[in-house]
């Protein structure tokens, strides 16, 4: 799949998340990469036989206190060639594409692990 067609899988999987959650979307860029850099691997305890298909870098909205202000927005990157790894038609690829984003965002908004499952589960 070209970069353009996949950019537009990422767009459609943010306009599928709720108002609610959309409104409060804070200081965030959502970038696509191919595969995820050694630096990020390192950082996330991923080893280059695993896949990584998103990544959250930044400062969740739970931790940000009063002072919080003139930073970088947070990061959450989008991998291309490891989701297409394991998903092989368009139809796969929009789909782990669309749980994917939701998963990196519920970090945004603080959630760990488990609860990033569980709200990229309640897209299905």
């Amino acid at each position: 799949m070209d970069k353009a067609e996949f950019q537009k899988l990422v767009e459609e999987g943010v306009e599928m998340i709720p108002e609610e959650f959309l409104k409060k979307l804070k200081n965030v860029a959502i970038v696509i990469e191919d595969s995820p850099s050694d630096e990020q691997r390192k950082k996330t305890n991923v080893s280059k036989e695993s896949l990584l298909l998103g990544l959250y870098e930044g400062v969740p909205q739970t931790k940000r206190g009063a002072n919080y202000g003139l930073v970088l927005p947070d990061k959450i990157t989008i991998f291309q060639k490891q989701i297409e790894q394991i998903a092989h038609s368009a139809e796969k690829i929009r789909a782990v594409v669309r749980d994917t984003v939701w998963h990196e965002i519920a970090h945004h908004f603080g959630s760990g692990e488990k609860g990033a499952v569980k709200a990229a589960r309640r897209l299905k």
